[in-house]
């Protein structure tokens, strides 16, 4: 029978705390620049009027130091807090395209990709105490998922 040792909560890298979301959301893929035929070639059926939609899992990584006293390393509370405000109110039952202005007709196309990008453009900055945001994954089935994940120290 072995001993196991407790684990400095710093010695062999860092916590993270992960965190999931549902939304539900349409969007169109569109360029109104572009014909209604070359919108149909590069984004088949995303390009029907007036939309399609998903229904959304956002998975959420955060670290931060371990408190001591509460044992906690993120203030949940605060994250589902920002979670809910700066993204679920926004994008919940909504169309992409209408509810965020980087989206709008002529703005990014709401792909996953760029979606994940501005839920983590939109968390980064806004996340509690000392927590830092670590990794976005947001999937729009079983089948397709985009992830952005933090580099650097």
């Amino acid at each position: 029978m072995s001993v196991s040792q407790p684990i400095d909560a710093g010695a062999l890298g860092i916590l993270l705390l992960e965190r999931s979301y549902a939304f539900s959301a349409s969007h169109r893929y569109y360029r109104p620049e572009w014909t209604q035929e070359r919108n149909q070639v590069v984004f088949g059926r995303c390009a029907n009027f007036p939309a399609h939609g998903h229904n959304y899992r956002l998975t959420v990584r955060v670290s931060g130091p371990l408190d001591p006293e509460t044992g906690f390393a993120v203030d949940l509370a605060a994250l589902d807090g920002l979670v809910r405000t700066a993204i679920l109110e926004r994008l919940d039952h909504a169309h992409v395209n209408e509810a965020l202005a980087e989206f709008t007709p002529g703005g990014a196309i709401p792909t996953t990709e760029n979606l994940t990008l501005w839920i983590a453009g939109q968390l980064a900055a806004a996340l509690p105490g000392s927590s830092v945001l670590e990794e976005v994954r947001l999937a729009e089935d079983d089948r397709l998922a985009a992830v952005w994940r933090r580099m650097g120290p």
